[in-house]
């Protein structure tokens, strides 16, 4: 997979491969990165990127023309979609991580100030995408976070194949709860099925604390869902199991 990121900040957006999976992903050849500074395609010898807004109002808008040349002098060499992080965009979800990290090569498009000239989406991006309902800076975050998320599901970068399909959201539900040694930590225990040895015990209790913690955390992901007769089995043993908890405590 390869990375071509438009930004007036590359040396931020290149931290993103000097850590982690992604970076071990880069030390395995299995992802690139290169990073293109639309300062470089100015022609003013103030380097100019940004411009007042017509209409008038605050804030300033990068420059449609530097963009312009940015985007497609990157595109005599990847031919990849062009994305543009914006909070317009679609939410990034782990079904749409997917999809992307099917993909041989991503162009991903950083805005700064007030945003992008109007003009540049219309002719030049394929899709916006968001990382979440709030503001940044700029896009380069966002940038960061879409590649940490795909890094993770391409091929031999995690170790273990089962490790990415048990992440949070790869089914639409959250995670279950994770636990390691020591087996007693400040008074609380490990549960007892994870050490029982009872692999199919252990299966069934990690799918109803699936299901249970996204009722609890995440209903939202539930509706959506239509669940198996197995899988509502469990989980109205967690709903019951958390009446029964919560009176106790009560």
């Amino acid at each position: 997979m390869h990375f071509d990121v438009i930004s007036l900040f590359p040396e931020f957006v290149r931290t993103v491969t000097a850590y982690g999976v992604v970076r071990r992903a880069k030390e395995l050849g299995v992802l690139s990165l290169s990073v293109c500074n639309p300062r470089d395609f100015t022609t003013d010898v103030h380097r100019t990127v940004d411009d007042r807004p017509y209409g008038g109002g605050p804030g300033m808008v990068m420059k449609p023309d530097v963009l312009l040349a940015t985007i497609r002098q990157v595109r005599r060499s990847n031919k990849g979609r062009v994305i543009y992080l914006s909070p317009q965009g679609k939410p990034l979800t782990q079904q749409r991580v997917a999809a992307l990290a099917q993909e041989a090569s991503l162009i991903l498009l950083c805005g700064r100030y007030e945003g992008i000239d109007e003009r540049i989406i219309e002719l030049e991006v394929d899709e916006e995408c968001s990382i979440g309902d709030y503001v940044l800076s700029g896009g380069e975050l966002g940038a960061m976070v879409m590649i940490d998320a795909i890094t993770r599901l391409l091929p031999t970068v995690l170790g273990h194949e089962s490790s990415a399909e048990q992440d949070s959201f790869t089914e639409g539900l959250l995670d279950c709860p994770h636990y390691t040694r020591p087996e007693l930590i400040d008074s609380k225990e490990v549960p007892a099925i994870l050490k029982s040895g009872d692999h199919a015990a252990i299966a069934r209790w990690r799918r109803k604390q699936m299901l249970g913690l996204t009722w609890l955390k995440r209903p939202d992901l539930l509706q959506a869902k239509t669940l198996n007769p197995v899988d509502q089995t469990l989980l109205d043993e967690y709903q019951q199991e958390y009446k029964v908890s919560s009176e106790v405590i009560s």
